[in-house]
């Protein structure tokens, strides 16, 4: 067993290092946030008051952190400060499980490699509820060894492990993937208002869409009409799994990595479109699958009370 250092223990992060704990690793994890720090000692991991500790005597560093410029300043340090790269011994695997801009993932391998360190670009993809089930989709990028010895690493938590190819693979496999996610959210929102329009029972149509061409993961997990699908935010008015501004961040580079590719991604550019409207009605906290709001012309959804 090994000792697993671990920085950002949220919604992700936490329930990821608790299956690492349950199986044996002594798991050592830092959060900025104190409520999230607590309930992860409850899963069985050691806490403590800073990063440089959390990795200092570790065989191996996870992060799960929001967004690029968390995982260059807690990896890679800045403004003089060092990162987890300058405090770990040479030779420490590192994951970052985060979701980047390939550029971040990039200038991560590169610093790693100038110190030693063995680094992966380890994104995941199944949400909060396959964290916590053990279920998640691992996508590693990086050299041959780093990533056998990362695949073996993380099975405790996956239900599913690709080794991509070599470095910043396994994130732009997740940035494509969720491009996909974010434009059959869109289908699934338009479909389910459709035929609701045209007068056909939800829960008969959903089950009609999930064995034809129309099927998708938003419309299996997230179909946007209440009391069809038991894990679908319709159900709690819109409460997130999976955030509108996560939703955005993550679209952006996609989008961002498209353009620089050469590559019109204009079903990307309208998911995006619609999420920056949520965010700019105040909905950034919400489920991102509310985008099913636009579908109607008056704003309204079934299931959403906006003064709820």
């Amino acid at each position: 067993m090994a000792v697993i250092g671990w920085i950002g223990l949220g919604h992700m992060g936490g329930p990821m290092a608790t299956h690492l704990a349950r199986a044996g690793h002594e798991v050592v994890g830092f959060d900025v946030d104190a409520r999230m720090a607590e309930q992860a000692r409850a899963g069985g991991i050691r806490t403590v008051t800073d990063a440089a500790t959390a990795v200092r005597d570790a065989d191996a560093v996870f992060t799960s952190l929001p967004r690029s410029e968390h995982s260059r300043q807690v990896l890679i340090g800045d403004a003089g400060q060092p990162g987890v790269f300058d405090r770990v011994r040479a030779g420490t695997l590192v994951l970052d499980t985060s979701t980047v801009d390939v550029e971040t993932s990039r200038a991560c391998h590169e610093a790693a490699a100038a110190r030693g360190i063995r680094f992966v670009d380890a994104p995941v993809s199944g949400g909060i509820a396959g964290a916590h089930a053990g279920t998640l989709t691992f996508m590693l990028g990086g050299e041959a060894d780093a990533t056998a010895e990362a695949a073996t690493l993380v099975d405790p938590m996956a239900g599913h492990v690709f080794t991509v190819g070599g470095p910043t693979s396994g994130i732009a496999a997740k940035l494509a993937n969720n491009l996909m996610l974010f434009i059959t959210l869109q289908a699934s929102s338009e479909g389910a208002r459709l035929a609701e329009a045209l007068g056909l029972d939800p829960a008969v149509f959903h089950d009609i869409a999930t064995v034809s061409s129309g099927d998708s993961w938003p419309l299996r997990t997230w179909y946007p009409v209440p009391g069809v699908v038991e894990t679908s935010p319709a159900n709690r008015n819109f409460d997130a799994t999976f955030t509108t501004g996560l939703a955005a961040k993550d679209l952006s580079y996609a989008l961002a990595a498209g353009d620089a590719a050469g590559l019109d991604l204009a079903a990307g550019r309208l998911a995006m479109e619609r999420f920056e409207r949520l965010i700019d009605e105040g909905y950034v906290d919400k489920d991102c699958s509310l985008v099913v709001k636009y579908v109607g012309l008056d704003g309204r959804t079934p299931g959403f009370d906006p003064a709820a």
